[in-house]
């Protein structure tokens, strides 16, 4: 696990991280998420090392963060850091020797995940005479290739078609399944398909963290009623919250639990009561009721 305790960062009286506290579990993906300005960036950077932090510190399975320890960590900054008129698998290969990789391995795994990625024939080009997606994908394989003990990556996404994304979290889930994971993204929707861990920052702070299924759970309920004939009565209800009604079907907020009983007896007294189920929060709602 790596765990993220106290980090703080300041910039002459603005503190822009303050006393940030996480955990990144093994074997799960950690979504990172926040609007601009919330701080993900600068944290992730403490992390790597990039930014010294003014508090706190950075520990993996219980021990210190060295910087040896760093350098294993596979890392995507916010802005690519690759060469751009630089050919890809030259490039590749020579990032994987600052790892401590061999330039027989280097250049083996580099070849393997560029092809994994459909770019094999791309091994030759420059950088920048690839697509933005296409360089996106150099810059996921440069994170990979040395089989890193952990990974930050910041908007890792960015830039990529849904296949691409599909394949690019096979590959993860596949090679990095024991290793920490932590990924910044503002398309909620696809941390909400991805991740298994969410921690989320506002204004430099922590304010909501956890499995994402605990998240749901403990988000606001909801219930969908689907009941014959149309369901508009249950804006007459006391203790129920109408969220959206579209004929036969309702999708409420209740007060308290007693009020989904009675709701479900006002439908059945009233006509053909079809379904009467909980609708868990997405991840991107918790986001957004946590932030407001």
């Amino acid at each position: 696990m790596l765990s993220v305790r106290g980090l703080t960062r300041r910039y002459g009286d603005t503190t822009v991280v303050d006393h940030v506290s996480f955990d990144i579990p093994t074997g799960m993906m950690t979504g990172f998420v926040g609007a601009n300005g919330a701080g993900k960036t600068t944290t992730m950077r403490m992390i790597m090392g990039v930014l010294a932090a003014h508090a706190g510190e950075v520990a993996l399975d219980g021990g210190p963060l060295t910087r040896e320890l760093r350098a294993t960590f596979g890392y995507i900054p916010e802005e690519r850091g690759l060469y751009p008129d630089q050919p890809v698998l030259d490039q590749l290969g020579y990032l994987g020797e600052l790892h401590g990789m061999s330039r027989r391995a280097a250049l083996s795994a580099s070849a393997e995940l560029l092809e994994r990625f459909d770019l094999g024939d791309k091994a030759k080009a420059k950088l920048d005479s690839l697509s933005l997606g296409n360089q996106q994908r150099v810059q996921i394989a440069a994170a990979l290739l040395h089989s890193p003990r952990a990974l930050i990556l910041d908007e890792p996404f960015s830039g990529l078609d849904p296949d691409a994304v599909d394949s690019m979290v096979d590959l993860l889930r596949e090679r990095c399944s024991g290793i920490p994971i932590l990924f910044s993204s503002h398309q909620l929707d696809l941390v909400d398909r991805l991740c298994d861990h969410l921690v989320v920052l506002q204004a430099g702070r922590v304010v909501a963290e956890g499995d994402a299924d605990e998240l749901r759970e403990a988000g606001q309920a909801r219930h969908r009623l689907v009941t014959l004939p149309d369901a508009g009565w249950v804006r007459s209800l006391p203790g129920v919250t109408v969220l959206d009604v579209d004929g036969p079907s309702a999708l409420v907020e209740l007060a308290d639990e007693s009020t989904a009983g009675a709701l479900a007896a006002e439908a059945v007294r009233r006509g053909e009561l079809h379904e009467f189920t909980r609708v868990l929060p997405s991840l991107s709602e918790i986001f957004r009721e946590v932030t407001r």
